[in-house]
């Protein structure tokens, strides 16, 4: 017969040990490894390099000691590993204004404005005074566009615009076609007006236009 085996109560029996609720020490260092590359992105990206201890302080309060402890045994970034970005210049970065307006008849507008003010004389062409279609073939020559010398003969260049068309720049001939300037935008006209008035802006009305040309 066979001996029989007595029972073993069952709080006699070890308990397992319970798994730990922190993360594993190798999971630890995965997670120390992923943040020092994080933080290695993040200083290139900046141009700069985070001293190490202000490293380890900031994953002292956020991951627990463990992670900056295996962080400290990552190599240190030399300081100006990355180099040094260049100096921003006195008055900030300057950006082209990618809308500015570059067309000959733009540069003529300019020109034409710095005239303001000179007398009128008759025939005359500047650069000191001007008569009507003067100012326009001077203007014109300063953005590099030679045009005839009368207001008959400018009538005649470019392409023809409508009044509801016009554009800084645009050559409007008026006064039944013995008077041309320059329009300037706002319903306004930069020419040498007349003996005695320097040039100046004017209104414009639709009436008084005989035909505008574009010079592009």
């Amino acid at each position: 017969m066979s001996t029989p085996v007595a029972a073993v109560p069952a709080d006699a029996i070890p308990a397992e040990p319970q798994a730990q609720a922190t993360d594993s020490d190798q999971e630890i260092v995965r997670d120390a490894a992923a943040l020092n590359r994080a933080a290695v992105a993040v200083m290139k990206q900046r141009g700069t390099v985070i001293p190490q201890q202000q490293a380890l302080n900031i994953l002292n309060a956020s991951k627990g000691h463990k992670i900056a402890a295996a962080l400290s045994q990552q190599p240190a970034i030399p300081q100006g590993a990355f180099g040094t970005l260049p100096a921003v210049p006195q008055g900030g970065l300057q950006f082209p204004n990618l809308m500015e307006d570059h067309s000959p008849a733009a540069k003529a507008l300019d020109a034409a404005r710095s005239k303001v003010g000179a007398q009128y004389s008759w025939g005359a062409a500047g650069p000191v005074s001007f008569d009507c279609s003067g100012l326009v073939q001077w203007a014109f020559r300063q953005a590099g566009v030679e045009l005839p010398r009368t207001s008959f003969e400018q009538s005649h260049v470019g392409a023809p615009v409508a009044f509801q068309n016009l554009q800084p720049g645009d050559i409007v001939i008026t006064n039944g076609g013995g008077h041309v300037g320059i329009y300037a935008g706002d319903g306004k006209l930069l020419n040498a007006v007349q003996s005695g008035t320097p040039v100046s802006y004017t209104h414009l009305d639709a009436d008084d236009v005989v035909t505008a040309r574009r010079v592009v």
